[in-house]
C-alpha cells in the first residue's frame, strides 16, 4: 500500500490505520509525506520528535498490532456468544471496530484499549488471546516505511502555483491572536522575534521548510529577500536551514527569493479587477471540505478557530457540466448522441461501474436515466486543474495573462478552431462575447462523445467562462468594480468624502429592499447586499490607511464619521430581509428573524387600505368593564417588543465595535507600507498609465526590474556571508550585497494568498520593464477571492 499525503503524519494516522485494518493482506506500507522530518519536529502541535519518521513507523506498527488484537479478540468473543458467526457479520463487526478506532486520540493508548476490552470480556484477556495466535500473524509481517516527497503543490501554469488547500501548510495559522493580528490566515502587521524562535507561528515554520526543500529539488541556491514582519521570520528560518543542510551550494543556480506579506496589501485581493480567471474563481462552486482538519475544542461555535489550524475553503473549483448532456440540447436533437451512447458516456465519465446494472439496460430504465440526465449520477463537474494535454495547461496560462475581454475572445477563437477540426459549422456574431455565445459553441462542440473527450480541456474552460459571464455574477462583478473605482477616487480627496461614499454604498444596499419589503419583487441585477457593502468597507478602510493619518478614534476617520458608519451598518442589518449570512452575527439569528417578521407584518398593515367597520349595538355586553384590561395587555406587549428591539440594537452595536477594531487593523496594515510616500518616484519609472491602481506585487517588481532600492526590503545573508562581512571584510575580502534585480531567476512567494489579477500585473510589469531575460516564478499559500478575504477578516476564519 502506498500513501501520499500533504498532512502531518499525526493527522493522517487514523486513516492509514483504518485502511491497514480493513485490508489485512497488506505486507508493505510506504508513506510519502510532503512535510519533512525536521518540519515535523519543529511543528509546535506535532507529537513527534527529531527522528520523526522512525518514531512514526514504530508507533504505526504498535497501534496496528493493538487494533488487530482488539478486533480478533472481539470477534472470537462474539463467536463464543453465537453472534457474528456469518462472514457478513464479521465484516460489519470489523468495520465498526475500525470506525470507533478512528475517533480515538493519537497516539494510541494501549492501556485504555486493553482495559476497554477487559470490561466487555470477563474471564479472558489479551494475553490469553495472543498466546493462541501463530507467529505468522499478518501484523508481524507488516513493513512500514516513511519517506519525504517535497514536490506537493498545485501548479496552475508553468510559472504560477499555490499550496494544496487542505494541506497542513495551507491550513497552519500564520499569526497568533494578539493586538497586531488581522486573522489566523494572514500575516500580522508587526511581530517581535526572539532568539529561540518559539514565537514564530507554525505556518511560517512549515512554509520555510517547504521552500527549502523545493529549492533543493530544483537545484537552486536562494538569495533571500523579505518584505514584511512574517516574511522576515520565514527568511530567518530559511537562512538557518540553508546554513545547516546545504553542502556544495555554490554549484547550484543562484535565485532571488522574494517573500512578501499579504497584509501589506489587502486592497488588491478584496477588489474585483479586470481578470477573467478571478471571475471564474468567484463564480464557480467549490468542493466541500474533507474531514482531515483538526476540530476546534468548541464544536458549538461556528466561527471559532482551532488553535493550530484554520478551515479555509478548498481551491478545487467545480465546473458544472451536467447541462451539456441534457436531452433537450441541440447536440441530442441532431442525432449524433444516441441514447445508448449517452448512457454509456455518463457512466464512463463518472467511472462508476455500479451505476448501470444488468437490469438498467432495458428500455424503461434507460429512459428514466435519460429523462433525469445527470441527476441520477453525482453532479457532473469539471476542474480547472485537470487537463487532457499540455495544450490545456498553456490555455489556462494564456487566460491568466489576459483581461476579461481579451480572455473571452481567446476562448471563442479556441472554440472556433476546435469546431473547424471537428467539421462542425456554426454562426458567430461580431462584438463582445456573451454567455449565450459561449453556450452555443459548447453545445455544438459537444455533439458526440468522441468530440467531448478530444476537446474536454477547452470545453471546461469555456464552461467556466460561461458561468462567470452569466447573471447574476457578471452584473454583480461590474457593480463591485464601479463602487471600488468611486472609493479610489474619493481616497484622493478628503476623509469626509471617503466616509460619505462608504456610507452611501451601505445605504444604497438597503433602500430598494426597504421600499419593496413584502411585495415579492426580485432585486434588480447588480444590487449589492449588506455583506457586499461590508467588503467595500474593508477596501475603503485600507485605502484610507494609505491616504489619511490616524485620528483620535484609532482609525482613519473622525469619531463622528465612524459613528455614522456603524449606525448605517446596524440599520442596514435591521432593515435587511431574512437570509443574511454573516458569521459575526452568530447567535442573533433568532432575534433578527423575530425582528424581521414584526417589521414585515408592520409594513403589510401600513399598505393595506383602511376598511370601515360597522359596529353592532351589543347592549348586552359591557365594553367599559373590559376596555382597561385590553389596553393594558396591548401596552405590555408593545413594551416587551420595544425592549427586545432595543436589546438587539445594543448587541449589534457591540458586534460592530469588534468589526471596526478589525477595520482599524486593516487601515494600520496599509499605513505600514514602507514605500507608500514614494508614489511620484515609482510613477516615473513605470510606463503603465494606471500605475496608482496596481497592486503591491506589481509595484515591487517594477522597482526590482528597474534596479531601484526598495525601502523596508531586508536581505538575509548566509552564515558564510556573515563571516565574510564580519571577519574577512576587515582585510578587503568582504562580499558585496547581492541585488534582487541582478538575478536571472526571480522567485516571488506571497505569504497569505494571491489572486489572478496580481499574476497578470506581475507579468505586465516584467514585459513593460523589458526584463524578458529574467525567469519569473510566482507562488503563494492559496488563491484568494473577495469572499475569501471577508471570511479571513470577519467570517468563519477570523478572530471575531
Amino acid at each position: 500500500m502506498v500513501v501520499m499525503t500533504s498532512r502531518l503524519l499525526s493527522d493522517a494516522h487514523r486513516y492509514i490505520l483504518r485502511c491497514l485494518h480493513m485490508h489485512r493482506s497488506i505486507r508493505d506500507c510506504i508513506i510519502f509525506t510532503s512535510i519533512s522530518e525536521n518540519a515535523h519536529s519543529a511543528y509546535v502541535d506535532a507529537p513527534l520528535g527529531p527522528d520523526a519518521y522512525r518514531e512514526y513507523e514504530a508507533l504505526l506498527f504498535q497501534d496496528y498490532h493493538e487494533l488487530v488484537l482488539k478486533s480478533d479478540f472481539a470477534q472470537r468473543f462474539a463467536e463464543t456468544d453465537d453472534v457474528g458467526s456469518s462472514v457478513q457479520n464479521q465484516l460489519v463487526l470489523r468495520e465498526s471496530i475500525a470506525a470507533k478506532e478512528e475517533d480515538r486520540l493519537w497516539p494510541t493508548s494501549s492501556q485504555a484499549t486493553i482495559s476497554g476490552l477487559e470490561d466487555n470480556s470477563p474471564g479472558k484477556s489479551l494475553d490469553d488471546l495472543s498466546s493462541t495466535m501463530t507467529k505468522e500473524e499478518s501484523w508481524k509481517r507488516l513493513k512500514v516505511s516513511v519517506k519525504h516527497f517535497p514536490m506537493v503543490f498545485c501548479p496552475l501554469s508553468p510559472r504560477f502555483f499555490v499550496l494544496p488547500s487542505e494541506s497542513a501548510i495551507a491550513e497552519a495559522r500564520l499569526s497568533d491572536k494578539f493586538q497586531n493580528s488581522l486573522s489566523p490566515g494572514l500575516p500580522p502587521t508587526s511581530m517581535e522575534l526572539t532568539s529561540d524562535g518559539d514565537d514564530i507561528p507554525p505556518g511560517a515554520t512549515l512554509i520555510a521548510h517547504f521552500l527549502h526543500h523545493l529549492a533543493g529539488q530544483m537545484d537552486l541556491k536562494m538569495e533571500i529577500f523579505t518584505l514584511g514582519p512574517l516574511s522576515q521570520a520565514i527568511g530567518k528560518v530559511l537562512t538557518d536551514l540553508s546554513s545547516l543542510y546545504d553542502v556544495g551550494g555554490r554549484t547550484k543556480r543562484s535565485t532571488g527569493l522574494l517573500l512578501i506579506d499579504r497584509s501589506l496589501d489587502l486592497v488588491t485581493p478584496c477588489c474585483h479587477g479586470d481578470s477573467l480567471v478571478d471571475r471564474m474563481f468567484s463564480a464557480l462552486p467549490r468542493r466541500d471540505r474533507s474531514i482531515f482538519a483538526p476540530q476546534s475544542a468548541d464544536n458549538g461555535a461556528t466561527n471559532t478557530v482551532s488553535s493550530s489550524s484554520l478551515r479555509r475553503r478548498t481551491t478545487d473549483f467545480r465546473i458544472p457540466l451536467e447541462s451539456i448532456f441534457k436531452p433537450g440540447n441541440s447536440m441530442n436533437n441532431g442525432g449524433h448522441f444516441s441514447n445508448e451512447g449517452l448512457t454509456a458516456f455518463l457512466s464512463g465519465w463518472k467511472g462508476s461501474s455500479g451505476l448501470l446494472t444488468s437490469g438498467a439496460h432495458d428500455d424503461k430504465s434507460r429512459n428514466i436515466l435519460l429523462e433525469k440526465g445527470c441527476s441520477q449520477l453525482d453532479p457532473m463537474y469539471g476542474s480547472l486543474a485537470s487537463s487532457g494535454s499540455c495544450n490545456d495547461v498553456h490555455c489556462l496560462e494564456a487566460l491568466l495573462e489576459r483581461r476579461t475581454k481579451d480572455g473571452t475572445l481567446l476562448i471563442k477563437k479556441w472554440l472556433q478552431e476546435a469546431l473547424c477540426q471537428e467539421k462542425v459549422s456554426i454562426r458567430s456574431r461580431l462584438g463582445a462575447v456573451t454567455a449565450s455565445d459561449l453556450r452555443s459553441f459548447i453545445n455544438a462542440l459537444a455533439s458526440n462523445p468522441a468530440s467531448v473527450m478530444r476537446n474536454r480541456g477547452i470545453i471546461q474552460l469555456a464552461k467556466a467562462a460561461e458561468v462567470a459571464l452569466s447573471e447574476p455574477w457578471s452584473t454583480c462583478w461590474e457593480a463591485f468594480a464601479s463602487a471600488e473605482r468611486m472609493l479610489m477616487l474619493s481616497a484622493g480627496d478628503t476623509s469626509q468624502s471617503l466616509s460619505s461614499q462608504i456610507q452611501d454604498l451601505i445605504n444604497r444596499s438597503v433602500i430598494w429592499r426597504t421600499q419593496n419589503q413584502g411585495k415579492g419583487h426580485e432585486p434588480p441585477p447588480g444590487l449589492l447586499s449588506i455583506r457586499d457593502a461590508i467588503i467595500l468597507s474593508i477596501v475603503g478602510y485600507s485605502l484610507a490607511g494609505e491616504s489619511f493619518r490616524s485620528s483620535g478614534s484609532g482609525g482613519p476617520f473622525s469619531w463622528e464619521e465612524e459613528h455614522s458608519l456603524k449606525e448605517a451598518i446596524v440599520d442596514a442589518i435591521l432593515e435587511c430581509s431574512p437570509g443574511i449570512n454573516i458569521d459575526f452575527l452568530h447567535g442573533l439569528e433568532g432575534a433578527l428573524e423575530s425582528h424581521w417578521q414584526n417589521l414585515q407584518s408592520k409594513n403589510l398593515n401600513e399598505v393595506q387600505p383602511e376598511k370601515s367597520c360597522e359596529v353592532d349595538d351589543h347592549s348586552s355586553i359591557d365594553f367599559d368593564d373590559q376596555w382597561g384590561s385590553w389596553e393594558d395587555e396591548e401596552a405590555e406587549g408593545d413594551r416587551e417588543q420595544e425592549y427586545g428591539e432595543l436589546q438587539l440594537k445594543l448587541e449589534l452595536r457591540d458586534r460592530m465595535d469588534n468589526v471596526f477594531k478589525v477595520l482599524h487593523k486593516v487601515s494600520d496594515a496599509r499605513r505600514a507600507l514602507p514605500f507608500r510616500d514614494r508614489q511620484s518616484t515609482l510613477e516615473e519609472i513605470s510606463d503603465v498609465t494606471s500605475y496608482t491602481n496596481r497592486g503591491l506585487i506589481s509595484k515591487i517588481l517594477s522597482m526590482v526590474f528597474s534596479k531601484c532600492d526598495i525601502p523596508g526590503l531586508e536581505y538575509h545573508s548566509s552564515a558564510m556571508g556573515r563571516l565574510f562581512k564580519s571577519g574577512f571584510g576587515r582585510f578587503g575580502l568582504g562580499q558585496a550585497k547581492p541585488r534582487l534585480g541582478d538575478q536571472s531567476l526571480l522567485f516571488v512567494f506571497v505569504v497569505g494568498g494571491i489572486n489572478a489579477l496580481e499574476v497578470r500585473e506581475a507579468q505586465e510589469a516584467q514585459s513593460s520593464a523589458g526584463a524578458d531575460g529574467v525567469e519569473l516564478l510566482l507562488g503563494s499559500t492559496t488563491i484568494l477571492t473577495p469572499n475569501d478575504m471577508f471570511e479571513l477578516l470577519l467570517g468563519s476564519c477570523s478572530y471575531i
